[in-house]
């Protein structure tokens, strides 16, 4: 990360409580450089080649994708009871090889298209992709995703936040402890996100890791919020250590996917391979919740994911479609 990627807010305690005056790469920056990278969880951090991902035959057709993004989970009632007792749950075979492939081919050229060929970026990302590309569209909009969304957190109907094209470089650091709630705008407690590798993800390559347990981030409550150094980030990893709490930092299978309540504390290693790890991360919330009366500049630029939408107002904005059960 270069110092030209840092911000340098003037006035902290301002630009804490203000709005986020800037765009999303830069939030992104600021946020990856809050990350202690002394902290390891699991042993192995040299440099390791590993196989580019593999090409997955023809490619699917629009209309077989759409099949597949339409079509229903087999949803374990046992995952429920995981998701809602550890604040996350980890499920097999959600997506298909070809779909993944489909996905991180388009990702990989958008973010290239969007943000150069060299960057000089660590990590990439972008966001409203679904509003511009249509493979995108299909996925973050999928009822199967939504589905199981909405069966985790025992609601009827769910509507999209946004959603996150995420690339970790080879050699990017880790991603920060955190949890969802402290930076979504949203007044409910009915708030996951899927977490969507876009192929395989080894321990080396920095799967996200999760702290297991609801509750768990009652631990660290009064811990100070910083985004411009990294004494958070250390702060809450020591308290976990004190405290004896389980960290989940587990590979993720081909087609795995893992879906997180807001409420559950998250971090993910360094990326010591020499490929992208690319995900995509889609939030959805249950129908109904509102903007929370005073959002700040960790919430990012939330007026762009809910245009005409004002703090304590419904979400119902035309970016905040319901995506199950599906309305069209």
């Amino acid at each position: 990360m270069t110092d030209e990627s840092r911000l340098k807010p003037q006035d902290r305690e301002e630009e804490m409580s203000g709005e986020w005056q800037h765009d999303n790469q830069q939030w992104w920056n600021q946020y990856m450089a809050s990350a202690d990278n002394e902290i390891v969880f699991a042993p192995g951090s040299a440099v390791e080649k590993t196989e580019a991902p593999e090409h997955i035959g023809p490619l699917p057709a629009m209309s077989e994708l759409q099949a597949e993004l339409n079509s229903s989970y087999e949803l374990d009632p046992l995952a429920i009871i995981q998701f809602n007792r550890d604040g996350y749950v980890k499920l097999k075979r959600v997506l298909s090889p070809g779909a993944l492939a489909l996905l991180r081919q388009e990702m990989d050229t958008t973010l290239r298209d969007e943000l150069g060929e060299n960057p000089n970026l660590d990590f990439r990302s972008g966001e409203m992709m679904w509003l511009t590309n249509e493979i995108f569209r299909r996925f973050v909009l999928s009822s199967r995703i939504a589905e199981i969304a909405a069966a985790l957190m025992g609601v009827d109907r769910v509507r999209l936040y946004h959603d996150n094209a995420l690339a970790k470089e080879p050699g990017c650091g880790r991603t920060p402890w955190h949890y969802d709630a402290e930076h979504f705008p949203i007044d409910s407690k009915n708030v996951c996100t899927a977490w969507i590798p876009l192929q395989a993800i080894p321990q080396n390559m920095g799967p996200l890791a999760f702290a297991v347990g609801m509750e768990t981030y009652r631990l660290v409550e009064s811990v100070e919020s910083s985004r411009f150094d990294m004494s958070y980030d250390r702060t809450v990893s020591n308290v976990f250590a004190e405290r004896g709490v389980d960290v989940d930092d587990g590979p993720f299978g081909l087609g795995e996917i893992s879906f997180h309540h807001s409420q559950s504390f998250h971090t993910a290693g360094p990326n010591n391979t020499t490929e992208s790890r690319m995900v995509l991360a889609t939030t959805y919330f249950g129908d109904g919740a509102c903007v929370i009366p005073a959002p700040t500049m960790i919430s990012g630029d939330w007026r762009k994911f809910m245009p005409d939408v004002d703090a304590g107002e419904p979400i119902r904005s035309r970016y905040n479609p319901v995506c199950f059960p599906r309305e069209c």
